[in-house]
Formats: C-alpha cells, structure tokens, sequence
C-alpha cells in the first residue's frame, strides 16, 4: 500500500463580494414592491405578506457578513436577483471549468511537481454546469494532464468525497497524484426572493493536490477516511432535465436551494459528532487533541456545537476554523478554503480533520497528519 498526501491546495476567489446591508437592501425592496402590489389579496389574507429581512437576522442565524459572488449586479437587481452568467459557445471554456482550472493552477504551484505525474482529476462539487462532457474532463484537457477524469456530485460533502476516492486510488496503486477542483456558483441556485435563504451561498473554487508520499515534501498525511450517507428531503433542489417534461415546467421555487434549516441541525449535527469520535477511535487519533478542525461551513452554530462535543471543550481561538464570516456557505469548497488558509502554521506531527457534512444526508472525515 501507498501512503497518501495532500501535497497542496488552490482557491480562486471572484473579486465581487456583497455585505449583508447590501443583500438586504435589495431583498426588502423586493419585499416592498411585492406587498404593494398584492395589497389587496394581502388584506382579504388570501396569500401572507413577505416579511423584510435585516443583516443582524442574517448574523444572529448564520454567521454570515458577506460572500463573494461572480456576478454582483444582477443579484443586487430587484428586478432580476440572480446572478446574470451570459452562456458560452461550446468552442470556449465554460465558467465552472474557468474557476476550477484557476484554482488548480494556484494548488500547482503550491505544490511545484511535475503535472505529468497526475494520473486523475475528479471535478467535485455540488452544481455541475452539465450533465456532459464532465467538467473534470475539460480542466483536464485546458491543464494538460492525462490519464483519466470524472465528476463527482455528493452535494457539501463533494470535496471529501473526492479526497476519499484519491486517496484510494494512490494507496492502491492506480495513479501517483490526482487533482481534486471543487468549484462552486452557489449563488446560481440560490432562491434570492427567499427570506430564510436568500443569504445563505457563495461562489468561489478549490483545488486539492494529492500524491504518493514519495512525490511529496511536506504537507499532510492521510491517517484516515470515512464517508457516511443517511437518505433526507430536508435539503433539496429539483431541478434537472426531467423538468422540462413536466407540465408544470421549471419555473417552480422547488427547482432551487430548498431546506428545512432546523430539522437539518438537529438532525446533521448528531450524526457528524458521532461520525467524528468513532472514527478518531477506530484509527487510533485522540478526537480531544486534535490541533485543528476544518469543518464545511454552513452556520456557525452547527460548527461551533460540532467544536465543543469533540474536543470536550470550548475551542481554544482558530482551533475551529471559521470562514463563513466573509465566504458564506461554499457547500464543498468550505472546509477545503479553512484548510487551505488555516493549515500553514502547524507544526510536523500535528494532527487535524477536514470533515464536510450536507445534503443526502452526506458526511465524510478525512484525519491528516502534518508531514
């Protein structure tokens, strides 16, 4: 068997970002104008009024300042409220494989190898642009890089999804290194008429390099992987190429980001604690010592009870990485840009856990080692 490493990361971030103010300054001027022109059928209470929103809701609930988004305007328009992405012509690189390909050349050279050894690339990530060709396919061909690629889709929990299946294929032998992109434009399925939503996503990319150790100097070792899925409708999105077949047609609120935000926390944040010590355990890793936690980064709630039942304690400042302050929920980007931007200072032996958690339910646990 082959010892795998993350030998390095990448993340490409849209220069655009919007503050809560901002959001919620659009979102009650739709509020507004839509009570306005219901009043009527409002007052006879044949449908509810909207309820405007504030960026200390969003705060208190989330965590949430700000997110950075590839397009700014069209989501602070109250006419429009998504994110306008002109479509591309088939003979130019499509905007998902745009980031993802920036962010993989930000982990190269992070990492300084040769791209030849790479023998894989796995786009993982929650929205895919299109059914085919896979994304990762086309970060391939614009990087260069043989061997095979495929996309993976296990919602927040992608990217550790796509550690676990590199870090299979180099213990087993099949390729030296693989390149793991996770790009995710969250805000293009983000219902931003939605008040107990319309803050929740980001945009940004990822990128995770992992190796034979004998490629590697430095960077992590994999101690352990684990991935867990538990079947729920309490995260949803319907949309897809069946839609068009439906007599309703694709417009329906129900084909974006939908979910039961209570139901997911009691649910999701007992089973990811559970996960998390019995796997430290079956591995032989004191959950309580570890240096660092990387956690997906949907709500500082759930991150901060996930913080305190492993660790048995109140975590000690930047034990628990928080990013969602500025990034907002990544889905699985999230736990790879704490990594990426919180891993540098610990020292050699160092443990740590990169843990993702989302929709499915999905889970995964990827314990590492600093080389």
């Amino acid at each position: 068997m082959h010892q795998p490493v993350i030998a390095a990361t990448g993340i490409y971030v849209p220069p655009e970002s919007i503050s809560n103010d901002e959001l919620v300054s659009t979102f009650n001027t739709y509020v507004r104008e839509f009570n306005a022109a219901h009043a009527a059928a409002i007052e006879t209470g044949t449908i509810a009024p909207l309820l405007p929103s504030s960026a200390e809701f969003i705060e208190k609930a989330s965590g949430i300042r700000s997110r950075h988004v590839v397009n700014k305007a069209g989501v602070l328009d109250p006419a429009v409220m998504r994110p306008v992405i002109p479509e591309r012509p088939n003979e130019k690189i499509s905007v998902l494989g745009e980031i993802a390909v920036l962010a993989a050349r930000d982990a190269l050279a992070n990492w300084g190898g040769d791209v030849r050894d790479i023998g894989a690339v796995i786009c993982a990530a929650s929205n895919m642009q299109r059914p085919y060709p896979a994304m990762a396919i086309e970060v391939q061909n614009a990087l260069g890089i043989g061997g095979f690629a495929f996309d993976m889709n296990v919602a927040c929990s992608s990217a550790t999804f796509g550690i676990k299946t590199a870090s299979d294929f180099i213990a087993g032998g099949s390729v030296k290194a693989v390149l793991v992109v996770n790009p995710e434009i969250c805000s293009g399925h983000l219902n931003f008429r939605d008040r107990d939503s319309h803050f929740i996503f980001g945009d940004v990319a990822t990128a995770i390099i992992l190796t034979d150790a004998e490629l590697a100097t430095g960077g992590w070792n994999i101690l352990g992987t684990r991935l867990k899925t538990q079947f729920s409708n309490n995260i949803r999105n319907n949309f897809g190429f069946l839609n068009r077949c439906a007599p309703e047609g694709i417009g329906a609120p129900d084909k974006l980001f939908v979910q039961e935000g209570r139901k997911v926390y009691r649910e999701v944040v007992p089973m990811v604690i559970e996960m998390i010590i019995e796997h430290a355990r079956d591995i032989g890793v004191d959950h309580r010592a570890l240096k660092r936690m990387w956690l997906h980064q949907a709500n500082i709630n759930m991150n901060e009870m996930i913080g305190r039942k492993v660790l048995e304690r109140e975590p000690a400042p930047g034990e628990n990485v928080i990013i969602l302050d500025t990034f907002a929920n990544t889905s699985s980007a999230g736990s790879i840009i704490a990594f990426h931007t919180a891993s540098a200072d610990l020292a050699r032996g160092d443990t740590g856990l990169i843990c993702s958690f989302g929709a499915g339910y999905s889970a995964g646990t990827v314990f590492v080692e600093k080389r």
